[in-house]
């Protein structure tokens, strides 16, 4: 016999469905809670199985975020196979149904048989290393993106309230001047002090510059403020934006530097993001997101499924004698793979940092394609070489 019990998970609690054999299910779903006393009611079901079958049940169910990291944990430490399934897989074994009937009970008994309709491979469970640095880059990608909103954000507040302050700094995002600026936010602010007191604070803030860079700065601040149409009486409410915003924009930075020296320190243990950081024009960030994000290569046998999961394979479509020629690529996978091999792969060619890749894309140009259809087919090339880089864990220089 060949049992296996089908969990729908949701979140908080599955429901469980098990059958004994193909076609054999047992018993009428229930539902269990992802606690304690939901688990070992499940672990029961499952020792009852295995006394009925004298075989261990293998649980399949789909993967579904974070909701079943409980599970797994769960089956992993009583040691029992399981089977997380794409969604897509298990979507498309529900359409071949006749009736059109969607319910977490019979989500489970489609998942049973699926189980015995597909050869289906139990789940590889990824190292930990590489979840972590995968769980650093994204929230590195996340943070980032919150901070560039609020740099917009900020944008508009100083242009309602001190335009003239943007050409004070060369770097208007800069600690020196963001601090600067939260301490002296109006102009009046800093006509009242003196240029000697303006050169301390800017000076306390970057100790690495120059008193005379300091007073230089401290001079353009006072021409600023005098040149500055505004008034502060007149927006009292800008200025409490514009300070929020700056503490804002100081702290993402704080955080976004933080996680810059975990994904470093996680990443330099890592054989393959040296591997990878050894083509030319990615960098130590695109490295470890590409890193994080295939996992073990042994995860794919063919460099094909690699190109799947990034997303970047061409949809295809044709019907009798008529066969599309323009296909979109999938986007499916992982879309911070894809972001991140797209971004390796512009960086390569600019300035030709990457020759190989530079000639490629030249040689797609000079064939008459667009340039974003020759920098998927550099990307695609990229993935293919980052491959077999991989599997023979060798260099970029080795590579023949």
């Amino acid at each position: 016999m060949n049992p296996v019990i089908g969990l729908d998970v949701s979140k908080g609690e599955s429901e469980v469905q098990a059958f004994l054999d193909k076609r054999k299910p047992y018993k009428k779903s229930f539902s269990v809670l992802h606690n304690n006393k939901g688990l070992e009611t499940l672990l029961h079901f499952m020792s009852e199985i295995e006394e009925e079958t004298g075989v261990r049940p293998t649980v399949i169910f789909e993967s579904t975020g974070h909701y079943h990291t409980s599970i797994v944990q769960f089956l992993e430490e009583n040691n029992y196979l399981y089977i997380m399934v794409n969604p897509l897989l298990s979507y498309q074994a529900k359409k071949s149904s006749l009736r059109k009937v969607k319910t977490d009970a019979v989500d489970a008994f489609n998942l049973c048989e699926l189980f015995y309709k597909e050869e289906l491979e139990p789940y590889k469970q990824r190292g930990i290393q590489l979840l972590d640095l995968r769980n650093l880059t994204r929230q590195h990608e996340t943070v980032t993106g919150i901070y560039v909103q609020t740099k917009l954000q900020f944008h508009s507040i100083l242009d309602q309230v001190f335009p003239e302050y943007r050409g004070v700094f060369g770097d208007l995002y800069s600690k020196v001047s963001l601090k600067t600026l939260l301490e002296f936010s109006t102009s009046e602010a800093i006509l009242k002090v003196g240029i000697d007191q303006l050169t301390d604070k800017i000076a306390c803030e970057c100790i690495t510059r120059s008193e005379h860079w300091a007073r230089d700065r401290a001079q353009k601040l006072i021409e600023a403020a005098q040149r500055n149409p505004f008034k502060s009486t007149l927006y009292q409410s800008h200025l409490f934006s514009l300070q929020m915003y700056i503490q804002m924009l100081l702290q993402y930075q704080e955080h976004l530097s933080e996680l810059d020296d975990q994904i470093d320190a996680l990443a330099e243990e890592l054989e393959e993001y040296k591997i990878i950081q050894s083509i030319p024009g990615i960098g130590g960030k695109i490295a470890a997101t590409i890193v994080s994000e295939i996992g073990e290569i042994e995860r794919f046998s063919h460099p094909k499924k690699l190109v799947a999961f990034s997303g970047i394979d061409p949809s295809v479509h044709s019907s009798g004698k008529f066969t599309a020629t323009i296909n979109r690529i999938s986007k499916r996978g992982s879309s911070q793979l894809r972001h991140a091999l797209y971004m390796a792969a512009l960086c390569g060619i600019r300035s030709s940092r990457n020759k190989k890749l530079k000639e490629f894309y030249d040689r797609k140009r000079e064939e008459g394609k667009p340039f974003k259809v020759a920098m998927i087919a550099c990307t695609n090339k990229l993935i293919h070489w980052i491959y077999t880089l991989l599997k023979r864990k060798e260099n970029f220089l080795d590579l023949a």
